[in-house]
């Protein structure tokens, strides 16, 4: 390409929508040489799977920091704030990718210096709480983006910053060390008055991690060991690096319907998934080029984890088998449900600026599998005069979490109402769409990997 093309894929359901696995499409298609991540953390699942050719075999991996894109040689990984940073995972990831046949993946790694950064006590803090939420668990990949964030924000002298990272002179190393503990103190006074809580299992584990005051300086050790691999970019490094000529490709993490004000709380990440947070990283970094924004479904919709999911069906859960995604660990059960309209209108609404949209899992239907179809809900209504079916959610205004509160109690009182008709085949599946929506539906795959995927 002799020009920049910018585009984001933004997730339209509940996450695992399918976007590492479009990413690594449109990275070949489009020969994009960056992905960026703007926003989520480590707790991103990306699976990637590449076809088998003559001379090498399948490859897997499930992308958690770095770009879905790397299995391109060459393709560089972006992190930028507002995405977290968990730099001892993030070594563990390249380590891993090595494994598989990506041995340059640091080297083609790019982080943001004012990305901020989870540590081993907010990880363990954000366990805690989950754990002592029992059955009014909120849901968690158990990885500390969420504590990370509120720490931050309760707590702003604490915060750590990834270009905080690299050796420095002995005062200030002993001023982050001394920031380290100030996080690790902080959290461990906050839960030390249920003490007699943990006493046993994972509790007692987390506990102990707040508890111990060798492990700030270990960490830290390890941490250093990413930014002498990996040291912090610079505001014009990455303006550089997005400015090239070429493709640059926005990678969301999760999916709107868990964004930080859309989503239905509690049940939702401390995080932004639409386009205006990607027009606002490229704005920050001076790209003002158009960005092309696309959202990304599948025929079924799936939810990990706590929250209401009207639509779901056990039958499905065991004919839609799913290699990569499992109930195992904090994430909690991986359910499956049919697709529902009424959640997809509220996802195209608080995406904001969409320029089309991607079709994952078409090949449901080459199995002989049929769909259900919910065109509205039915409700109990809260007053006498309340409506007793929806049709559609309304976008209130943004950070008003009273809204979001309601909308979830709506969601968790309704009954779907499904269209006589099943759907039995990919075309009537598009076809429904196209009476969902007027954007063009530009991407279509039938398969785990990149060859799958077809222009519309």
């Amino acid at each position: 390409m002799s020009t920049s093309r910018y585009a984001s894929v933004l997730g339209l359901g509940f996450g695992d929508c399918g976007k590492g696995h479009f990413i690594d499409a449109l990275t070949r298609r489009w020969q994009a040489h960056t992905v960026v991540r703007f926003n989520g953390g480590a707790q991103a699942g990306h699976n990637v799977v590449t076809p088998a050719f003559a001379n090498s075999p399948s490859r897997h991996h499930t992308f958690t920091q770095f770009g879905a894109g790397t299995f391109v040689p060459g393709v560089r990984t972006l992190l930028v704030d507002p995405m977290i940073i968990h730099p001892t995972a993030l070594l563990v990831e390249a380590e891993v990718l090595g494994r598989i046949g990506v041995n340059d993946a640091l080297s083609r790694l790019m982080i943001d210096a004012q990305c901020r950064i989870t540590t081993p006590f907010h990880q363990a803090a954000g366990l805690l709480r989950e754990l002592l939420r029992g059955a009014a668990a909120h849901g968690t990949c158990g990885v500390g983006v969420g504590e990370t964030v509120r720490h931050g924000l309760e707590h702003p002298d604490q915060e750590l910053r990834y270009g905080d990272l690299p050796q420095c002179n002995p005062s200030k190393a002993r001023r982050l060390l001394d920031r380290l503990q100030a996080i690790r103190e902080t959290l461990l006074v906050e839960f030390l008055p249920q003490s007699p809580s943990w006493s046993v299992g994972a509790l007692s584990s987390e506990f102990q991690t707040l508890k111990d005051e060798t492990l700030a300086q270990k960490w830290l050790a390890s941490a250093r060991a990413l930014a002498r691999h990996c040291p912090p970019g610079s505001f014009e490094a990455i303006r550089t690096q997005l400015a090239q000529a070429g493709c640059v490709l926005f990678e969301g993490a999760q999916g709107v319907l868990l964004d930080e004000c859309r989503g239905f709380h509690p049940h939702t990440t401390w995080s932004s998934i639409n386009s205006p947070a990607v027009d606002g990283v490229a704005a920050r970094f001076g790209i003002e080029a158009p960005i092309e924004h696309y959202g990304v479904i599948r025929t079924y919709l799936t939810r990990h984890g706590a929250g209401p999911f009207p639509t779901h069906d056990k039958l499905l859960d065991g004919l839609l088998p799913e290699p990569h995604n499992s109930g195992d660990g904090w994430q909690g059960a991986f359910r499956r449900g049919h697709p529902d309209t009424v959640l997809l209108r509220y996802a195209l609404e608080a995406a904001g600026r969409l320029s089309g949209l991607f079709i994952g899992h078409l090949d449901v239907f080459q199995r002989g599998l049929s769909l259900k179809w919910c065109e509205r809900y039915s409700v109990e209504p809260t007053l006498p005069q309340g409506p007793r079916t929806v049709e559609r959610f309304p976008l209130g205004v943004r950070e008003d979490l009273d809204h979001q509160h309601s909308l979830t109690h709506m969601l968790q009182r309704a009954r779907p109402l499904y269209n006589a008709e099943l759907i039995r085949s990919a075309p009537d599946f598009l076809e429904r769409i196209t009476g969902v929506t007027s954007l063009p539906i530009v991407f279509c795959s039938y398969g785990a990997t990149c060859a799958d995927v077809r222009e519309n």
